[in-house]
């Protein structure tokens, strides 16, 4: 059985192998998202898109607190969010409408998360956004849009400006409301979201200070590039692998 007391019985050797290792991979990065302090309860979500399925994702379990998933609580669903195999829990649909619509635009993107955090939906509240006062920012201002805030993302008809606004962007900064990000895998997913939101707490810190100094413009020109040749694609293929271990460390149930 899988996850602690929770009555799910192991999907291992039930799903192709690629499939199943998509499954331990979106686990791990829904324990990193609480070993780092990115929920909020229960109420965001962080999707993947099945290998060779175009049209099939993995989604939470709706209610289960991000600590606690495992690789075969995860449900696969359609586009619509019907659940395609039994569990005992329910996916919220509501949950799915910005993931689905990004999923729909970019067909490159593996993995949707999406984050409320408090640094982040402050930022998200400022005027200018997020502004280039760090080394960090610089890693990622050549790739952000953002979306206005329309209430709750509930109406369908919202879905094509946001993937609009989100474009062929790696970041998304959601006014009012929080960030987004995407990646071609699970692993350059969650490294896009431990710079956005490392970017949003230095701002929100730097703020509290006094005058705050920009990075000088011209150095943004060769960011693309120097991204490429010193950190091999932002350093996703050299972080992951040490996250997954720290994980296994403390808490390796999220392969069950």
């Amino acid at each position: 059985m899988s996850g602690p007391n929770m009555n799910i019985p192991s999907l291992q050797g039930h799903t192709s192998p690629e499939e199943w290792q998509l499954r331990v991979e979106l686990a791990a990065l829904y324990r990193a998202t609480a070993l780092y302090g990115w929920t909020d309860l229960v109420f965001t979500h962080i999707s993947a898109r099945v290998p060779g399925k175009d049209h099939h994702f993995l989604i939470n379990p709706y209610g289960l607190m991000f600590d606690e998933i495992t690789a075969s609580s995860l449900i696969k669903v359609d586009a619509q969010c019907n659940k395609l195999h039994e569990s005992p829990f329910p996916v919220n649909p509501a949950g799915f409408m910005i993931h689905s619509c990004v999923h729909e635009a970019r067909h490159e993107v593996q993995c949707v998360m999406h984050t409320h955090t408090r640094a982040g939906v402050a930022v998200s509240a400022q005027r200018e956004g997020l502004l280039p006062i760090s080394q960090q920012s610089t890693l990622l201002l050549h790739s952000l849009g953002y979306h206005d805030y329309e209430g709750i993302a509930l109406r369908p008809d919202e879905q094509p400006r946001l993937q609009v606004d989100l474009g062929d962007n790696n970041y998304l900064i959601l006014r009012n409301h929080g960030l987004l990000t995407v990646g071609a895998s699970v692993a350059e997913t969650f490294l896009a979201m431990y710079f956005l939101e490392t970017c949003c707490q230095i701002q929100i810190s730097a703020q509290a200070g006094g005058e705050l100094i920009r990075v000088d413009p011209n150095i943004q020109r060769d960011v693309k590039e120097v991204i490429r040749t010193g950190t091999s694609g932002e350093g996703a293929q050299i972080a992951w692998p040490a996250v997954l271990r720290k994980l296994d460390r403390i808490d390796p149930s999220y392969r069950t």
